[in-house]
């Protein structure tokens, strides 16, 4: 699975930051940023929940051949 965020759509809520640290950050601009776009550090269902807890639907979810699997 690979992760990516559109920064378009981030609104700062910081809801995947809290979900999985270890993947996500927020950057200088107080976007989001994928730290791990494989999430190798965490559990898949951490990276779904952060998915879906992203208000903007800003957090992307891949297969490996680039199928968007979320949202």
């Amino acid at each position: 699975m690979r992760v990516r965020v559109d920064r378009d759509l981030c609104i700062s809520a910081g809801n995947c930051v809290a979900n999985a640290p270890t993947v996500f950050e927020l950057d200088q601009e107080k976007i989001a940023v994928v730290l791990d776009p494989h999430a190798r550090t965490v559990e898949e269902h951490v990276v779904w929940a952060a998915a879906k807890d992203c208000p903007t639907a800003a957090i992307i979810l891949e297969d490996d051949e680039g199928n968007v699997l979320y949202p």
